[in-house]
C-alpha cells in the first residue's frame, strides 16, 4: 500500500475499543503491515500459511484477520472506504439503487447433499452464490 493509499485507509478504519478507553489490549503489530499481508492472500489466491516471510507470521495476520472479522470491523472498513469511493466519483455515500445478480456453482461429490440445491432453469447442481452491488459495481452483500 503507497503512503497515499494508506493515509485514506488510515482515516477510514475503526478506532479499536482500547483506544478509546473501552477496554482490551493494544494490537501487537502494525496494522498497515496486517491489512497489506491480507491484501496480498486475497490478490494471489494464496493459502495462509504460504505468507512470504516480508509480512509478519501467518498465524498473527490470521488472528488479525479473524478477530478484526468477527467484530465487524472489515466490514466497517469496507463500507467506510466504498463511501469515500462514492463520494469521490460525485455520488452521495449510501447508495439509493442495487443491482442483485446470481450464479449457479457446481458442487463437487463430496459436497454434502444437505448443503446442495439443483437450479431448474440451468439444470445445475450444487450451490447458488448471490452479490449486490451498486451502480459503480461496489460491493453492497454476498450471500
Amino acid at each position: 500500500m503507497s503512503d497515499a493509499e494508506w493515509a485514506v485507509v488510515r482515516d477510514a478504519m475503526p478506532v479499536p475499543p482500547w483506544l478509546e478507553g473501552r477496554g482490551g489490549q493494544p494490537e501487537g503489530s502494525c496494522h498497515r503491515q496486517m491489512l497489506d499481508a491480507v491484501r496480498y492472500l486475497v490478490a494471489g489466491g494464496i493459502t495462509w500459511r504460504a505468507m512470504p516471510s516480508d509480512f509478519p507470521g501467518w498465524n498473527r495476520v490470521y488472528a488479525f484477520a479473524r478477530r478484526w472479522g468477527a467484530k465487524g470491523l472489515l466490514a466497517e472498513l469496507h463500507d467506510r472506504l466504498r463511501g469515500l469511493v462514492r463520494e469521490h466519483a460525485g455520488r452521495d455515500p449510501e447508495p439509493t439503487a442495487a443491482i442483485v445478480d446470481s450464479q449457479s456453482v457446481r458442487a463437487a461429490a463430496t459436497v454434502p447433499a444437505s448443503s446442495r440445491g439443483y437450479d431448474a432453469g440451468k439444470k445445475v447442481p450444487g450451490r447458488k452464490r448471490h452479490i449486490v452491488v451498486d451502480c459503480l459495481g461496489l460491493l453492497l452483500r454476498s450471500w
